[in-house]
Formats: structure tokens, sequence, C-alpha cells
């Protein structure tokens, strides 16, 4: 009986194997026909990795047509808003667009096709992006639209441009946008009957002439954070009007902008904008950020000019602002040299000391108001510092690698106070030096 009942255990052990493996059989004999069946509830509720933002995005980009007329197609993974206008002088298209995220090839936008040079893309704004056609002459955009994803194909907003003449194309913009009618030349005449009568010529502004360079720019981002959502050229750019507007405040001063808007200008062109307008002092904005591995470093640090850096962090930051012009696609070979004889030697020592105080100075007005690198003042070779007669700064606002300090530089209330320490310093230096130089300076 005992041998029975074990027998009887073995066969029903085998038949529930063999019932199992036919289970697995028939369920993996499922999934490979693509069945519908649905994993339980419990693993389907799993979440996966959280998005690391809602923006739509941005896969590819390319040009099509020849010189009569171009189109433009972008990729995106959903249809956005956007409006798209012409400039004038340079020719150029701008499209706006809410907040996208640029995943696009490197490189691309630097070549062109048809009635386009070449395009750039960024953010403009938190908040706001932008593409900008630089044009081979005057087009208008024939049509604009967003094509809705179909036939597997990802949603695509396209533009075309079309050929035209510059007469056309200057009428087809909106008057203030009119290079003829800027500023307000059409109500001028207006209000002067006899053009002929011979306007007395304006008594040239006198005022020191003040020279704040955003840093960056174009396809030079600068530094970046937050998954590169927030560029340091952007940051500066704002940190730069919203000085340029404090200071024009006071009437006492001119200012003068390297840029004011999303363009790559060379380190050369920055000094020599301050070398033709005469400049009394440069100011150069930065925002810095340290790689990956070498530690936390946070607050504003003020920069002069030197041959030799003052310390390792300094030359690395030089070097990096330095390159920037590679960046831009433009040669460094035929730089001339700063200093030609024993003259302009002079005149660059009595400049670097000028600076020097400033430097000084506008540590003494941010110190109260701005947290502070612990060693705030510095020196490096940076060539956007090298007018011989020019005294020159280069202020990093903060680091945008430490998190507290992005903080600030993305606050506006923190914006104003630092606008306004500068703005203070800027009055306080330039006010002892024209009562030391004279009437005759």
């Amino acid at each position: 009986m005992a041998s029975r009942a074990n027998h009887l255990v073995l066969l029903g052990c085998g038949l529930l194997c063999t019932a199992a493996l036919l289970c697995t059989q028939m369920i993996g004999s499922c999934a490979a026909q693509g069945g519908a069946s649905q994993p339980p509830a419990s693993v389907a509720a799993v979440p996966g990795p959280k998005a690391v933002s809602n923006f739509p995005i941005v896969s590819d980009a390319r040009l099509a047509g020849d010189a009569r007329q171009t189109r433009f197609i972008l990729d995106l993974d959903k249809p956005v808003q956007f409006r798209a206008f012409a400039l004038a002088d340079p020719y150029r298209v701008v499209v706006d667009f809410p907040q996208i995220t640029f995943n696009l090839p490197a490189g691309i936008g630097a070549g062109g096709r048809g009635l386009v040079k070449a395009f750039r893309y960024g953010l403009v704004m938190p908040g706001g992006s932008r593409i900008v056609f630089d044009l081979t002459g005057p087009a208008k955009i024939a049509k604009s639209y967003i094509l809705e994803a179909a036939n597997g194909q990802p949603p695509r907003l396209v533009i075309e441009f079309e050929q035209m003449d510059r007469t056309a194309f200057v009428q087809s913009l909106p008057p203030e946008s009119r290079p003829e009618l800027r500023p307000a030349i059409a109500e001028a005449n207006a209000a002067q009957p006899d053009s002929s009568i011979a306007q007395p010529p304006q008594a040239p502004d006198k005022r020191p002439v003040v020279v704040i360079d955003p840093g960056h720019g174009g396809v030079d981002n600068g530094t970046q954070a937050g998954g590169g959502d927030i560029m340091e050229k952007n940051l500066v750019l704002t940190f730069g009007l919203a000085l340029r507007d404090r200071i024009e405040k006071s009437g006492k001063y001119r200012v003068v902008m390297t840029r004011t808007d999303d363009t790559f200008i060379p380190l050369a062109d920055r000094v020599k904008v301050a070398r033709n307008e005469a400049a009394a002092l440069f100011v150069s904005i930065h925002a810095d950020a340290l790689p990956r591995g070498e530690g936390d470093a946070h607050g504003a640090t003020i920069y002069t000019l030197s041959d030799k850096a003052s310390d390792s962090e300094a030359e690395r930051l030089a070097d990096t602002e330095n390159k920037s012009d590679a960046i831009g696609g433009v040669s460094l070979v035929d730089e001339p040299t700063e200093v030609a004889d024993i003259l302009i030697d002079l005149v660059q020592r009595e400049t670097k000391t000028f600076s020097n105080r400033f430097a000084r100075t506008l540590m003494s007005e941010m110190k109260n108001t701005v947290r502070m690198h612990k060693h705030p003042l510095k020196s490096a070779g940076f060539r956007v510092l090298k007018a011989p007669d020019v005294p020159s700064v280069l202020v990093e606002l903060g680091y945008v690698s430490n998190k507290g300090d992005l903080e600030l530089l993305v606050s506006e209330n923190w914006r104003n106070k630092t606008v306004g320490a500068m703005a203070q310093a800027i009055d306080t230096f330039l006010a002892k030096r024209l009562a030391t130089a004279g009437p005759a300076k």
C-alpha cells in the first residue's frame, strides 16, 4: 500500500509540472505574437523615470530649395505656437516660441542654403526661445505653418522664404521697423514745413562713455546650468541691459553696449568698441562655473588685466574666455601686437592703475549688498581687457555651478541690488577721475 501511495504522489507531481510547463509555453507564445495581455496592476503602476521638463523638444532641422525659394523644416515632438517676422540691415527672419528644448546635432545651422546663410537658436529668456535666420538678401516669409503628426512623421514647423527686392521688402515691414522711418523721421519731416532751411548741427555729446560688455552670445552660450536651460549669455545680457538703464537714469554718462541681443561678438571687436568710443570705462559681465570634480566656489569676483594670473583659477578662467572666439569660428592668428612702442607702454601702465583703482571701488560697493568670492580681486590675461587706453574690468557675477549663486543670478531682486551697487561704483570712480583730469582731459 505504501509503495502504491508513493507512486500516486509522484504521478501527481509529474502532472503538475507538465501543466506548469504548458502554461509557461502558452504565455511565451502570446508574448511573441504581440498579445494584448496587460501586466498585473501592481507592475503597471510602477512609475518610470520622472521627465526633466515638459517643454516641446526639437529633434532635427533642415533647409531645402534655391536662391529664389527656400524652405526650412523643424521636427518637433508636439505642435507649438510661434511668431515669425523679418528685420532689415542686416536681413534676418526671427521666429519666437514659448520655451522649447533644442536637441539638435552639433554644428547645425552653421551652414546655409538658398536664401539662408546660416541660422542660430537658443533660449533668449526664461519661458522664451528663438531661431534667427541670417539671409543672403531681402526675402519675405511666403508661408509659415505647423504640420500635424501623420503617417509616422512628427509634427513639423515649416517656413517658406521667397526672394524679393529691397523696396518691396522694406514696405512689407511694420512702420516702426522700416529703416527709412527710424526714428520717426516721417513725423519729423511733417512737422518741418521747409526742409530747405539748414538746421544747426547738434552739439556733440561730451559725456563720458561707459561700455558694458555682456559676455558670449550667439553660438557661444558660455556656461550652462539646469540641463542647458539656463545659459550664461542670457543671464549676463539681462544684467547688462539693466545696468545700462540704471546708469542712463542719472544722465551723467553715455552707455554703449557691445551687444543688445543674442549675437556673437569677437573679443577683438569688443575691445574696438571701447577704443572707438574713447570710453572712460569698460565693464565686461560674465558668470563662472567650476568643472565637475574641482570642488565648489561661490560669490562675485572682479578681474583686471595681468600678464601673469593671480592664481590657477584665474588662469583657467582666462583660458576659457579667450577661447570663445574659436567657438564663433574666428581666426586668432592675425591678432595685432598690443604694445608697439614705449609711448603705448606708458599709456597701458596708467590704464592698468586706473583699472585696479576701479576694481577696488567696485569691490567696496558690491561687498555691502552682494555675496563675494573669498578672494574677490584677481587678475589674469583676459584678451577682452587689453585696450591699452581704456580702464577695464571683468566681473564674474557668481558661479552657475553653485546652487546658491544660481538662485541669486536668476533673481530680479538680487539683480536690482547688484546693478545699484555697480552703478554707484561707476559714478564714484568716474566722478573722482574726471575731477582729477580737469577740463583739458
